[in-house]
C-alpha cells in the first residue's frame, strides 16, 4: 500500500462527480453499479479476483453441521457463488473441536472441482488449560501440555492445507501463578527452550510469549510436516490494545507469512455489540497495511450488531482501506438473522464495491498523517484516530514518524516514541499544520512549541467519543488549516468521513442517516444518508 505525502491541484472533473453523486443519490446506490437479477455475481468476482476477491470461511462447526453431506455442500456452493465468493477458509479447529479429517478432504476436493480457491483455518480457542481472564476462549500458554497440544493441532491443518488462517484469537490474557511467575523471573520458556524476556510488565511477558510460541509451536512444526505451508495471522480489530495481550505487530508481521486485519466495525449503536465507529475500518486496514505491506492481504468483517446499512458500510472501509480481499465471517453464522439480510445488501452492492477497490487499487492515499507507532498504549485516548477520521480529516496513517508530511495528527500514543518532543519541534518548525490532542499536549509542556502558530489543539478532554458532538463550524475551522498544504476545503457537518487520493480523487462518505449537503473546494455535493460519493481521475 503506497503512501504519498504531497498535494494535489489538479482541476476536479465536476461533471463527473455530478454523475457519480446523482443529485443526492451516491454511486453506490445507483443503477448502473447495482447487481440485479441478471448480474452474475460469480462469474463478475472470478473475473475480477485479481482487483479484490470476496471470501468466506467454514469454521469448524460449520464443516460438522454443513459440510458433511453432498447436500450441505452443494448447497454452500450455491450460496457461495450467488454472493460472489471465490475463496474459502475450510476450519480444522475452534473452540476444542477438531474437524473431522474426511469431511476436511471431501469438502476441499469438491470445492476445488466447483473453480474456488481453498485454505485452511485454525481457531486457537480452548485449546488446553484456560486463561484466567477471558476464560471461555483464551488460553495459558505458559503451560506446557498446552503447548503440546497447539502444536498438535497446527501439524493437522498443515497436514491438509497449504494456507492456514489463524483466527484473531491468537493472544492470551493469563495472569496465573505460573504465568506471574514466568514474568518476574523474565523467562518464556517453551518446550525445552529457554528466553529472556526484556522487562517484568505483563506486555513484555506475553508479547515474548507469543513470538516465541509463533516460530516454535505454528511456523515451524507446521512446515516441517508441510513445506508449502502458509500461515496468516489475523489482527483484531481492537488495536489500541495489542500489546497488553501479546500481539506484537511488528515482530509477528516479520515472521507470518501473510497478515489479516479485523474490520468488523458494527453498528456503532448496537447495545451489545456498539461503540465503535465505522472509520476505524479505513484506519485499521490502512495502518497495518504500512506494517505489513505486500504481506497484508484482506479485512474481515461479520454481521454481529449489524444492520444493512452498518454491513455495507463494514464493506466499502474495507475496500477504502486497501484491503485485496474482503472475508465474510462466516457461512454458518450468516444463515441466521441478520445474516441473510446483510448478504442480500452486499450481493447488490458487490460490482460497485469491485469497482471502488478498481480505482483504490490505481491510487495512492494523501492526507494528515496519524501517526501510531507500535504497541503504543493509548492512555485516555483510545481509538481517537477512527472519531478523527469521522470528522471529516482524511488520514494517512502511519507507523514510523511523518517528518515529510504537509500536516500531521499526534495524540497520546505518540509518546512511545523516545525521541517525540525533537521529532516534533523540528516538523512544527518547517511551518506544516500540526495538530495535537489536549492529552498529548498537556504531557509535552515546556517540551514542544505549542503555542507556534502552526499548532492546533484537539479537544479530546478524555473522551474520544465525544467528538463526535463537535459542531460544523469547529469542524470547518480545523479542516481549514489541516488541509490549507494539500490546496482542499472541505465543508460537511460531523460523521462525513473524506479520503483524499492523488491524481484529484476523493471519496466522501455520510455515515449520518439523513441527506447531507457538504462542499468540497468550493462547489456544492449531495450526499444521500449512509452513502458514499466519489470522483475518479
Amino acid at each position: 500500500m503506497s503512501t504519498l505525502w504531497f498535494s494535489y491541484d489538479r482541476p476536479l472533473r465536476w461533471v463527473a462527480i455530478l454523475l457519480a453523486c446523482g443529485f443526492g443519490r451516491s454511486m453506490v446506490t445507483s443503477a448502473q453499479s447495482r447487481a440485479d437479477d441478471k448480474t452474475n455475481l460469480w462469474e463478475l468476482a472470478r473475473a475480477e479476483a485479481s482487483v479484490h476477491r470476496f471470501s468466506t470461511l467454514f469454521s469448524a462447526y460449520d464443516v460438522r453441521q454443513y459440510l458433511s453431506s453432498g447436500l450441505g455442500r452443494q448447497d454452500a456452493i450455491s450460496w457461495c457463488k450467488k454472493t460472489g465468493v471465490t475463496k474459502v477458509y475450510i476450519e480444522a479447529f475452534r473452540d476444542g473441536y477438531r474437524a473431522e479429517r474426511p469431511t476436511l478432504e471431501t469438502a476441499k476436493t469438491q470445492f476445488r472441482d466447483a473453480g474456488f480457491e481453498v485454505s485452511g483455518c485454525v481457531t486457537t480457542t480452548r485449546v488446553g488449560k484456560s486463561s484466567t481472564g477471558w476464560k471461555d476462549v483464551a488460553c495459558c500458554y505458559t503451560d506446557q501440555a498446552t503447548q503440546d497440544n497447539l502444536q498438535n493441532i497446527f501439524e493437522y491443518a498443515a497436514g491438509l492445507f497449504d494456507e492456514i488462517m489463524i483466527d484473531d484469537f491468537w493472544f492470551t490474557d493469563c495472569a496465573c501463578e505460573q504465568c506471574d511467575a514466568a514474568r518476574r523471573a523474565k523467562t518464556v520458556v517453551i518446550g525445552e527452550h529457554s528466553y529472556p524476556v526484556p522487562g517484568d510488565a505483563w506486555e513484555d511477558y506475553r508479547c515474548e510469549l507469543m513470538l516465541r510460541l509463533s516460530r516454535e509451536r505454528l511456523l515451524g512444526p507446521a512446515k516441517k510436516v508441510n513445506p508449502n505451508a502458509r500461515l496468516i495471522v489475523k489482527y483484531p480489530q481492537w488495536y489500541d490494545n495489542f500489546q497488553e495481550r501479546g500481539y506484537d505487530v511488528t515482530r509477528e508481521t516479520r515472521d507470518f507469512d501473510r497478515i489479516w486485519v479485523g474490520t468488523e466495525t458494527r453498528d456503532f449503536n448496537d447495545a451489545h455489540w456498539g461503540g465503535t465507529a465505522q472509520y476505524e475500518g479505513y484506519f485499521i486496514m490502512r495502518w497495518l497495511g504500512g506494517i505489513g505491506g505486500d504481506k497484508c492481504g484482506g479485512g474481515w468483517y461479520d454481521s454481529l450488531g449489524t444492520t444493512e446499512r452498518t454491513y455495507l458500510e463494514q464493506a466499502r472501509q474495507t475496500v477504502l482501506g486497501g484491503a485485496h480481499e474482503s472475508m465474510l465471517f462466516s457461512y454458518g453464522s450468516l444463515q441466521h438473522d441478520p445474516g441473510p439480510k446483510d448478504i442480500g445488501a452486499l450481493r447488490g452492492e458487490v460490482p460497485a464495491l469491485i469497482a471502488l477497490a478498481k480505482e483504490i487499487r490505481s491510487h495512492s492515499i494523501i492526507g494528515v498523517a496519524a501517526y501510531k507507532p507500535p504497541s503504543s498504549p493509548p492512555g485516555k485516548e483510545a481509538r481517537v484516530f477512527d472519531f478523527l477520521g469521522m470528522m471529516g480529516v482524511p488520514l494517512v496513517p502511519c507507523q514510523e514518524f511523518p517528518s515529510h508530511a504537509p500536516a500531521a495528527f499526534f495524540s497520546v500514543h505518540a509518546l512511545k516514541d523516545p525521541d517525540l518532543a525533537a521529532k516534533l519541534n523540528a516538523l512544527i518548525g518547517t511551518g506544516s499544520p500540526v495538530l495535537l490532542t489536549d492529552g498529548l499536549a498537556k504531557t509535552l509542556t515546556n517540551q514542544i512549541q505549542t503555542e507556534a502558530p502552526n499548532v492546533h489543539i484537539l479537544p479530546v478532554n478524555d473522551s474520544p467519543k465525544s467528538l463526535l458532538q463537535l459542531g460544523q463550524k469547529e469542524l470547518d475551522d480545523l479542516r481549514a488549516s489541516l488541509l490549507r498544504p494539500l490546496k482542499v476545503s472541505f465543508h460537511a457537518p460531523n460523521s462525513v468521513a473524506l479520503y483524499l487520493f492523488n491524481q484529484g480523487v476523493w471519496v466522501v462518505e455520510n455515515f449520518n442517516d439523513q441527506e447531507v449537503e457538504v462542499e468540497l473546494n468550493g462547489k456544492p455535493i449531495t450526499v444521500a444518508g449512509r452513502s458514499l460519493c466519489h470522483s475518479w481521475k
